[in-house]
């Protein structure tokens, strides 16, 4: 499902207009991105916690040079689901082999 699809059922269901819903929709993931630039955890109760994630310093390898390679620190955005959520998934979603 895209972003596109998302915003075409919302529109189904709720009978709002595409502009103001794909508005929301844009200033939803903008207010998420800036919460986590700014260090700040986003917690939507039932469903899950976007937060940022610390990696430390590592060595890695660059295979096609056959060479070890310093991996920096650095932060990444992540996304926990909630308990519920994931047993929610756990009972419906058949296991793909």
């Amino acid at each position: 499902m895209t972003k596109a699809d998302i915003i075409t059922e919302i529109i189904s269901e709720t009978g709002s207009e595409r502009t103001d819903t794909q508005r929301v929709i844009e200033t939803f993931m903008k207010k998420i991105k800036q919460s986590l630039t700014s260090g700040e955890n986003v917690y939507l109760r039932g469903f899950g916690s976007f937060i940022v994630k610390y990696r430390a310093r590592k060595l890695g390898r660059h295979i096609s040079k056959d060479e070890s390679i310093v991996i920096p620190e650095h932060n990444i955005p992540a996304f926990k689901p909630a308990k519920s959520f994931t047993n929610l998934i756990k009972k419906n979603v058949p296991i793909k082999k």
